[in-house]
């Protein structure tokens, strides 16, 4: 029985042999390798205690910032109240204003006859027709069918996409490095070509602007060469992290069903608020107004109805922050899950725990997150608009690099922030402490995990669309008669793919997130949940903020 107990227990790596009882806070000499936690010595001991029970919690949770659930539920009640109300309380007359005129009598508008109301509403809804001749019928023919093929071929292509970079990371990632150069080379060459040789191009825009620009585009791709040449230290262990996350998430397979059917519940959930929008600006009532000495009658809003336009859609843009910080917290905790399984077993119903937790008693950090994260981005739209306006003066020019330092250091502890609560359950904010203080102390830099991946996965999914656009072209040219059109729709097919595989990024960069905190778990224990993750992670760079006092406190423990 004590051998099958060893046996099940996770490996440590950092305990002495000589003393396997020996508890993880003693005070013998630390590696550079060790956590902090080794190091800190007793006068931290409480806190570090706590920090040594962080796992995934698999028991009953708690709810957590309960007050920012009540606020978003007051915001989406309130929206589809008074959307209610503006549906029934619309005006019937708000499309027949043509069909009143001023009546210097009552000093008011009234209605001629209901002759011209029904002239009025049959020019409305039935309008002029709108004649498609042949080109353009096949243009949006082509146009239909081709974003409905990418469509189709986006999800074979994903899952393909994911299993190279699985199996042939390596390989991928440097046969995709040069094409981050020969992709944009070659289309810069080809728009030169191209406009120079066509008549109408060349009229329209003359020689010494469009070399202007190619000399432009050369330029942004000397420093796309320049980046690679110094952080090319870095694509190998970048190419280990890509892999390692690949494998974790052809594992969870499910989340690819999943994240999409929250979107798509999303989408449902505006299609009452716009329609209800539609209806607010009906609500109103139709009053005389002075031109020239002149008296014509006009529509007037609603008092409310702008307060209401302002209330919807911060409520839209909410939500929508809301469901991202969502989709981040189920991969989060469905990839936990399976980082601390044991034996490499796959845990059951991992995904429907974590939706249950999300829409549960972790919904109130969720709403916190997503509010977080929209008043960051309106605050630095609005630092954005006040750096066009050209404000001088060296006030402003600190205010908005103090900003702009408040607004990214929010950013990246709100990244982990939601990483750990959907591995613990915690409160946002004890979350974000503790997600710091798990960082600091075993002297992780998530800085470069968060760059690099994301820059190499953005310019494998540009190669493979931009790849994909040229095929789409080529066929178009073939078996159609477009002509210049074929280019538009292969644009448009670029996009759509490119958006659908900047969704797989954005779910892979998540993965990353959720196992460098999972391993900054392990390490803080002192454990191995995943061998093959430590063997990658172990090679990341240390935080040199937090090596200094490392270096400055060993002198102590000695």
């Amino acid at each position: 029985m004590g051998s099958t107990d060893e046996s099940n227990k996770p490996l440590n790596l950092y305990e002495p042999p000589s003393s396997p009882s020996q508890p993880l806070l003693s005070k013998h000499f630390p590696s550079i390798d060790a956590p902090i936690s080794q190091i800190d010595g007793a006068t931290s001991e409480p806190d570090q205690t706590q920090y040594l029970q962080i796992s995934y919690n698999y028991g009953p949770r708690h709810i957590k910032d309960l007050p920012f659930l009540i606020l978003f539920l007051l915001f989406v009640l309130s929206t589809f109240a008074l959307g209610i109300f503006a549906s029934v309380n619309r005006n019937p007359n708000s499309n027949n204003i043509s069909s009143f005129a001023f009546d210097s009598i009552s000093s008011s508008c009234i209605k001629n006859s209901s002759t011209n109301a029904f002239h009025y509403q049959k020019q409305l809804f039935f309008g002029t027709p709108i004649s498609l001749n042949s080109s353009n019928s096949s243009l949006w023919e082509s146009l239909i069918w081709t974003l409905v093929i990418t469509l189709i071929l986006s999800v074979p292509f994903v899952l393909f996409v994911l299993l190279l970079l699985k199996h042939y990371t390596k390989q991928i990632v440097y046969v995709s490095l040069p094409f981050f150069v020969i992709v944009p080379i070659f289309f810069n060459i080809y728009w030169f070509v191209a406009c120079t040789v066509s008549s109408t191009c060349s009229d329209a825009f003359p020689l010494a602007y469009r070399i202007l620009v190619l000399v432009f585009v050369f330029l942004v791709i000397g420093v796309i060469v320049w980046i690679f040449v110094v952080n090319w230290h870095r694509v190998e262990l970048t190419v280990k992290i890509i892999a390692v996350a690949s494998n974790a998430l052809s594992n969870n397979l499910g989340l690819f069903g999943v994240l999409p059917a929250l979107t798509l519940g999303l989408l449902v959930y505006y299609v009452p608020i716009v329609v209800f929008l539609v209806f607010a600006r009906l609500n109103g009532k139709i009053v005389p107004r002075e031109n020239d000495g002149e008296y014509n009658c006009v529509w007037k809003l609603d008092s409310w109805v702008p307060a209401y336009y302002a209330l919807a859609i911060l409520t839209m843009l909410w939500s929508t922050l809301v469901m991202v910080e969502a989709q981040v917290y189920v991969i989060s905790g469905t990839i936990a899950q399976w980082y601390f399984s044991k034996d490499d077993s796959r845990p059951k119903r991992s995904i429907r725990s974590s939706l249950r937790h999300v829409f549960g008693p972790s919904s109130g950090t969720i709403c916190l997150s997503g509010l977080l994260v929209f008043v960051v981005r309106v605050v630095r739209a609005a630092v954005d608009n006040a750096r066009q306006e050209d404000a001088a003066g060296i006030v402003n020019l600190i205010l908005r690099c103090c900003v702009n330092a408040l607004l990214t250091a929010v950013d990246f502890l709100n990244k982990f922030t939601i990483n750990f609560a959907a591995i613990t359950g915690e409160a946002y904010c004890t979350s974000a402490r503790m997600t710091y203080e798990l960082l600091k102390r075993n002297l992780l830099s998530a800085v470069f995990v968060e760059t690099v991946s994301t820059r190499i996965l953005a310019g494998i999914i540009f190669v493979l669309s931009a790849l994909y656009a040229i095929v789409v072209c080529a066929i178009l040219k073939g078996v159609s008669h477009l002509g210049m059109d074929s280019y538009f729709v292969a644009i448009i097919a670029w996009v759509l793919l490119i958006v659908i595989l900047s969704f797989f990024v954005h779910v892979l960069d998540n993965v990353i997130d959720t196992v460098y905190v999972c391993y900054a778990i392990d390490r803080d224990r002192g454990e191995v949940c995943k061998q093959e993750v430590h063997e990658v992670y172990v090679h990341l760079p240390i935080s040199r903020n937090h090596r200094s006092s490392l270096v400055a406190r060993t002198p102590l423990v000695v």
